[in-house]
C-alpha cells in the first residue's frame, strides 16, 4: 500500500510538469532535436549534385558531317566545388573565407576515340573533354579571440577536369543514325 501512495504522489508532482513540457521530451514527436550547422552542407555535398560524376550518353557522330567540340566548360560552380573546402574553424577564433574569386578556363584536350564497346552502354565512342581551370582568389583568415587578427593573401589554384562524354555508335547506316538522333533530340533534320 505503501508503495501505491508513493506512486500516486509521483504521478501528482511529476504529471504536470510532463504536461507544461519542463521534461526533455514533454512535446512527445515535437521536441526539437539540436542538429549541428554543418550536417546540411554535408547532406546537400551528398545529394545535391550527384551527376557529377556520371558520364553522359550522346546521340551518335553522323558520317559525313563534323565531329563534336567541346564547348561546355566547367561552370564556376562546378570549379569551386571541386576546389579544396575551406577549413570549418571556431565563430571568432579562427575563420577562413574565399573572397574575388575569378575562373579561367582553357580546354587542353578534345579527341574522339574509335567505337568500343562499353558494359551497360553497348558500342560508342568516348568523347575526351579535358579543362584546365585556374583559380584566382584572395585567402582571408581572421581571428577576433584573444586579439583581432587578419591575414588576407592572394592565392591562384590550377584544377584539371574531364568532362568526358560517349556518343553512341549505331553503324555507317545513315537511316539508323537519323532515327537515333530524332529518339535523343526530338529532333529530325
Amino acid at each position: 500500500m505503501n508503495w501505491l501512495r508513493r506512486g500516486f504522489l509521483m504521478l501528482l508532482g511529476v504529471g504536470p510538469m510532463a504536461v507544461a513540457g519542463c521534461t526533455p521530451v514533454g512535446m512527445g514527436l515535437l521536441t526539437p532535436v539540436p542538429v549541428q550547422p554543418w550536417v546540411a552542407e554535408r547532406m546537400e555535398e551528398k545529394y545535391l549534385h550527384k551527376n557529377d560524376q556520371r558520364t553522359p550518353i550522346m546521340p551518335p557522330v553522323r558520317e559525313g558531317y563534323p565531329e563534336p567540340l567541346c564547348e561546355d566548360a566547367p561552370t564556376e560552380r562546378e570549379v569551386i566545388r571541386t576546389l579544396q573546402k575551406v577549413a570549418r574553424g571556431v565563430p571568432f577564433v579562427y575563420e577562413e573565407f574565399r573572397d574575388d574569386i575569378r575562373v579561367n578556363s582553357e580546354r587542353i584536350v578534345d579527341k574522339i576515340d574509335p567505337p568500343r564497346f562499353f558494359p551497360l552502354v553497348g558500342w560508342a565512342r568516348l568523347h575526351h573533354c579535358h579543362w584546365k581551370c585556374t583559380v584566382y582568389y584572395t585567402e582571408t583568415i581572421q581571428s577576433d579571440y584573444p586579439f583581432p587578427a587578419k591575414l588576407k593573401k592572394r592565392r591562384v589554384q590550377v584544377l584539371y577536369i574531364d568532362k568526358d562524354h560517349l556518343h553512341l555508335f549505331v553503324g555507317q547506316d545513315p537511316d539508323v543514325q537519323k532515327d537515333i538522333t530524332r529518339e535523343f533530340t526530338d529532333y529530325a533534320p
